[in-house]
């Protein structure tokens, strides 16, 4: 049997005795007045770990005299707060993975964790990670919280957690211990307040003695309503009576200024970049407005910051957008709720495991499936409930808003879900669906996608929290249809030049009719009009046959009745839409052919050409205005996403939802190609649609897709294709400084009918795509300017051209290929078999040193491929 020596203990023998001792995995939480009366049990404590031999680690962070001091035989890990919550708390529970079993722990006052987070709530969530997980390794820890600090919720959620809880405090020079909470232990006394006497810890027993004490105490402590109030509650109360005290003169405006700062940091952003645009136009009563339209708590995340700031920004340098854009009412779910929500899923051992690049992927699934299944706190479910009374029936949209989203260098897009939400039904079902959407936007931070993507771009170890920006959806009712008339991309800088005439400087937009969706996301069957500002009716199409081919055809609408997302053809829509201004965006086809979906030979199809829109409104000058005057103040190039709606008089509304930093490397000059190429030496050639950085340099290797023997495979057999090309562009042993890839269609595409159906992870490693215009007469390349797809080119540096067999100025020289060696059974034995599909060729110094160079130049829209000399 263990000797008393060697058990656990406080190092105060009546204390000890008081609560029955110490047993391994005890959390002890000290509800204090003072640091100096936690101090006075944290020396007793230290001293018995020390004797006893015990292995004694102290976490310090908080802004009170340090509590252990250097040098006394504490193992002493100094963190910052002002990391984040997950930085923070990884911190934490590294140091605790690695000091194993049976370590004794002191940790600073919690209450300066909640004063940094601005958020009783994330103080709550850290002690429910970190509590259970102490309790495992049989450690005994000491914690202390300051009374009458935070909020009902915040302390309940610590005592369901903790193994102790004892309440601290002073009354006429006597120093009182109130258990409130001991774990698998009793005794007749333990629940009464005991006074230091003597050296002991006597109960108090006397039923006069005990209310008397706890009378008094309870007189000298804070009112029953502000203990409800959380600190993020405080502080917006504090600023709202500076506010009201300046606007009554009673204060010097300067003291808005540091109430400004604090809000500004609590609730928007900590982006240094952001910090300085927000200031010039954003003030404390935007940060007030915000804090009415909010669930929950935290930062409003990059998507919501970029829309407030886009929205200040158009209406502080030109007044007359005060009239032009459409009122905004969204509302902001804090990232304090995601992290809420994930620890009372039980992710955040697995979401603490993903800072870790071998182990990223790790658990993710598992995590997903809990998200999906979870359940979100009351008091935050009584917050939706009120938002969706606030929208009634109207449409809404869930849209992701994570802290680094959007941010400069790391756009994010397409890597977490935005949901429609008709928001049809009775209030249990509209709440139902928006939970759904809720839970979908987090569960999509644990998808393949979104962490290979973090992976890539350093960020494993980022405070990436998700935050949440719930719009209402811009449009209209038509019949039984909700969708608006126009919507779209606008990039401040064009990088698609594909003429003389077109000014890259002047900007450009991707417009679609209805929901914006086609115009975000790479439609594998269908286009969207393409509009350079400074020639808004010149098309880049004009150079192919038959410009309506490759106008956009389906349209993405919410269906009301049904209650659900739907894509239609542009004619049903546009039949079923009483009222609709179509002439402003549509045109009768021509030819007046029959119109296969209706049936009828006698009306011709609409074409979605938006020449009105473009030629007789001011819409282009208000849409280039709104692109400079973003791009002015952000001193850098923006990426936006809007909508447009006609009124009954004639006028329209925008409604700007987006807008971040354009992820764009803008192209230059370049030296020409050599004169007097042979044709032998020439591999490709292509003209027409280059985008990206013009670029001269040499490839080292190509991975080439056979047309023709790609077109024979089946279905399965194509995605089978696209896995083992992920596979090559990402070989660890030999890997190809410079990668081209070539193939026919659309990479990218999830018809595979269309083309290679590779997701850009598995593709992110290339230099250079090409994209061959031969899976059909019915298919050219889609540019898609401002898509997701787009912006993920970008940001991997990525040159994109589209090569069209057959027509002037483009060549694809097969002989090159079947004579060159195919080294795709050398890379990968065990898919040998589809060497007659796929052709990889090292291109490096063959016969004579010749390289493979490739000169792009996005000026003139023309490459070229050749062999030459070093």
């Amino acid at each position: 049997m263990t000797s008393n020596q060697t058990l656990p203990s406080t190092g105060l023998p009546s204390l000890d005795e008081v609560i029955r001792g110490v047993l391994p995995g005890d959390n002890i939480v000290w509800q204090i007045d003072t640091i100096e009366d936690y101090a006075t049990f944290v020396e007793p404590f230290c001293a018995a770990a020390l004797r006893q031999g015990r292995k004694l680690v102290y976490f310090r962070f908080a802004r009170h005299p340090q509590l252990i001091p250097d040098g006394a035989g504490a193992e002493i890990h100094r963190l910052s707060p002002e990391l984040g919550f997950e930085t923070f708390t990884a911190g934490i529970h590294n140091v605790i993975e690695k000091s194993g079993r049976g370590t004794f722990y002191v940790f600073d006052c919690l209450s300066d964790l909640a004063a940094d987070w601005c958020s009783d709530l994330m103080l709550g969530n850290f002690f429910m990670v970190t509590c259970p997980y102490l309790y495992e390794l049989e450690t005994v820890t000491y914690f202390t919280l300051l009374r009458d600090h935070h909020s009902f919720d915040a302390v309940a959620a610590i005592r369901d957690t903790t193994q102790l809880l004892l309440d601290v405090f002073r009354r006429d020079g006597n120093l009182y211990l109130h258990p409130l909470k001991v774990y698998q232990r009793h005794s007749s006394t333990m629940y009464l307040p005991h006074v230091w006497e003597g050296g002991a810890f006597k109960p108090l027993t006397e039923s006069a003695v005990v209310s008397q004490l706890l009378v008094e105490i309870s007189d000298r402590r804070t009112d029953t309503l502000s203990r409800t109030l959380d600190v993020w509650d405080r502080r917006f109360m504090q600023a709202s009576e500076i506010l009201a005290d300046i606007e009554a003169a009673t204060r010097p405006e300067s003291d808005a200024a540091e109430v400004f700062e604090h809000l500004l940091r609590m609730v928007v952003t900590r982006d240094e970049r952001l910090v300085s645009i927000a200031r010039e136009y954003l003030g404390v009563a935007d940060i007030l407005a915000i804090r009415k339209r909010m669930v929950g708590t935290g930062l409003i995340g990059g998507k919501s910051i970029g829309m407030l700031l886009a929205r200040a920004i158009l209406c502080e340098r030109s007044p007359r957008w005060r009239q032009i854009l459409e009122k905004h009412d969204s509302f902001f779910i804090g990232s304090d709720v995601f992290y809420t929500f994930l620890v009372r899923a039980g992710c955040w051992r697995i979401r603490r495991s993903q800072r870790d690049l071998s182990a990223f992927l790790d658990g993710a699934e598992q995590a997903r499936e809990r998200i999906l299944a979870g359940t979100f706190p009351p008091f935050i479910n009584e917050q939706f409930i009120a938002m969706l009374e606030y929208f009634g029936q109207s449409p809404i949209i869930v849209r992701s808003s994570s802290l680094l989203e959007d941010g400069l260098g790391n756009a994010f897009t397409g890597k977490y879900e935005s949901v429609f939400c008709p928001n049809q039904g009775s209030p249990q079902e509209r709440l139902a669906a928006l939970l759904g959407a809720v839970r979908a936007v987090y569960a999509s931070t644990m998808s393949k996608q979104a962490l290979l993507y973090r992976a890539s771009r350093g960020l494993l170890d980022s405070d990436e929290q998700m935050a949440i920006l719930v719009q209402r959806v811009s449009g209209a009712v038509y019949g039984d249809l909700f969708y608006p008339q126009v919507a779209g991309v606008g990039l401040s800088y064009n990088p698609y030049v594909w003429g003389p005439y077109i000014d890259p400087e002047a900007g450009m937009l991707r417009l679609v009719f209805g929901l914006g969706t086609r115009a975000v996301d790479r439609s594998d069957d269908d286009y969207t009009r393409v509009v350079a500002l400074n020639a808004p009716l010149r098309r880049p199409e004009a150079h192919l046959d038959g410009v309506m081919e490759y106008a956009q055809h389906r349209v993405d609408v919410l269906n009301l009745e049904a209650n659900r997302f739907e894509s239609r053809h542009c004619d049903a829509v546009i039949d079923r839409s009483p009222g609709l201004p179509v002439q402003m965006f549509a045109a009768r086809r021509s030819d007046r052919r029959t119109d296969r979906e209706h049936g009828s030979p006698t009306v011709a199809p609409w074409v979605l050409t938006f020449e009105k829109l473009l030629g007789e409104t001011p819409f282009v000058r208000d849409m280039s205005e709104m692109l400079g005057l973003l791009r002015d103040a952000y001193d850098y190039p923006v990426d936006t996403e809007f909508t447009a709606n006609f009124l009954a008089d004639g006028s329209y509304r925008i409604n700007l939802v987006q807008c971040r930093s354009l992820q764009i490397k803008e192209g230059g000059s370049i030296v020409a190609p050599p004169e007097g190429l042979k044709p032998d030496d020439i591999v490709l050639e292509a003209l027409g649609t280059i985008v990206g950085r013009s670029s001269f340099a040499a490839v080292d290797r190509l991975i080439y897709v056979v047309p023709q023997a790609y077109s024979q495979l089946s279905i399965s057999d194509r995605f089978s294709i696209a896995r083992m090309i992920g596979r090559l562009t990402h070989l660890e042993a030999g890997s190809p400084a410079s990668l081209m890839l070539l193939g026919p269609g659309r990479w990218g595409t999830s018809m595979p009918s269309l083309g290679v159906p590779v997701s850009f992870a598995e593709i992110d490693t290339v230099a250079v795509l090409c994209e061959i215009v031969t899976m059909g007469n019915n298919v050219v390349p889609d540019v898609s300017l401002g898509t997701h797809f787009f912006n993920d080119l970008v940001e991997a540096n990525m040159l994109y051209m589209a090569l069209y067999p057959g027509r002037a100025g483009n060549s694809l020289n097969d002989d090159f290929f079947a004579r060159r060696a195919n080294r795709l059974a050398d890379l990968l034995p065990d898919e040998a078999r589809w060497s007659d599909v796929v052709r990889v060729i090292d291109a490096g110094a063959g016969r004579g040193g010749r390289l493979l160079y490739i000169n792009a130049n996005c000026l003139t829209q023309r490459a070229i491929c050749y062999l030459a000399a070093q």
